[in-house]
């Protein structure tokens, strides 16, 4: 059964919690479906883990396109997020809303996520007035480039549970919110009717989301105070990897099984064929 977001503002209602996994690639997606998961984001953080890139805002559009449609193709059953990138937002009101719009017909994306570091509210309410179902991301920005957790201060966070009702006023359907202070994350929850996903702010929010690289433990070094690994892929994948490439070196892989063959009499034909 296809979720939905207005399903998911319906279990909201019953206290039911949901999932979302951060992938980029078809067959990540379709392994975290058959997991269970509940919603599917492409989100930008490709631009380190699949590019290289140090941060977020050099991923291209044209990327995030091509991997939010093969997130589509993986699962036609789970929410569908796309993640607008730096790139597709940084260049006014129109173009933005040019840019989502792509999102929902080229990849069938059910959802766009847009921060709040290019764009306002006029854009925002741009977009539900264009019938694009919006879900802005405050808290934390990656594409910022700062990473200092937010509302740890009565100041900011009053502003940040101000700001998130005045998104919801302009009709965003979902919110995303970012390393915020759990209190902080837990009242902008318990106030807005709609989904609020947390990302490292906490388990008071509705969803919750991480990154697979981080579930899967693909990546070394630290990881995000809120992350946590589920799993240590990473080095398997490591001593899968080294085994094949010691077979290769000595000789072991491909191996006579691993081999096509001939039919039966056609080696012989062969044979005089090229004497």
């Amino acid at each position: 059964m296809k979720v939905t977001i207005s399903k998911l503002q319906e279990a909201k209602k019953y206290g039911k919690k949901f999932s979302v996994v951060s992938c980029y690639d078809y067959t990540s997606a379709i392994l975290s479906a058959a997991a269970g998961v509940d919603v599917l984001l492409a989100g930008d953080s490709a631009s380190q883990f699949m590019l290289g890139f140090n941060n977020t805002t050099d991923v291209s559009l044209e990327y995030m396109i091509a991997i939010t449609a093969g997130l589509r193709k993986a699962s036609s059953e789970l929410l569908l997020v796309a993640d607008m990138p730096y790139n597709g937002c940084c260049n006014g009101k129109d173009e933005t809303l040019k840019n989502a719009q792509r999102f929902i017909t080229e990849c069938g994306a059910d959802i766009v996520k847009i921060e709040m570091v290019e764009v306002n509210l006029d854009t925002i309410k741009a977009m539900v007035d264009a019938g694009i179902p919006v879900m802005p991301h405050i808290g934390i920005r990656p594409q910022t480039g700062k990473y200092k957790a937010e509302g740890t201060t009565a100041e900011v966070g009053a502003e940040l549970i101000r700001f998130a009702e005045e998104l919801y006023n302009a009709g965003v359907q979902m919110l995303l919110v970012e390393g915020t202070a759990r209190e902080v994350a837990k009242i902008i929850s318990e106030q807005l009717p709609i989904p609020v996903i947390s990302c490292g702010s906490g388990p008071d929010c509705d969803g919750q989301v991480l990154v697979l690289p981080d579930i899967l433990g693909l990546r070394d070094g630290q990881i995000p105070k809120f992350a946590k690994r589920f799993g240590n892929i990473g080095s398997a994948m490591v001593d899968a990897i080294s085994s094949y490439s010691n077979q290769v070196k000595q000789g072991v892989f491909p191996d006579d099984e691993h081999s096509y063959h001939m039919k039966s009499g056609e080696y012989e034909k062969l044979e005089k064929m090229i004497k």
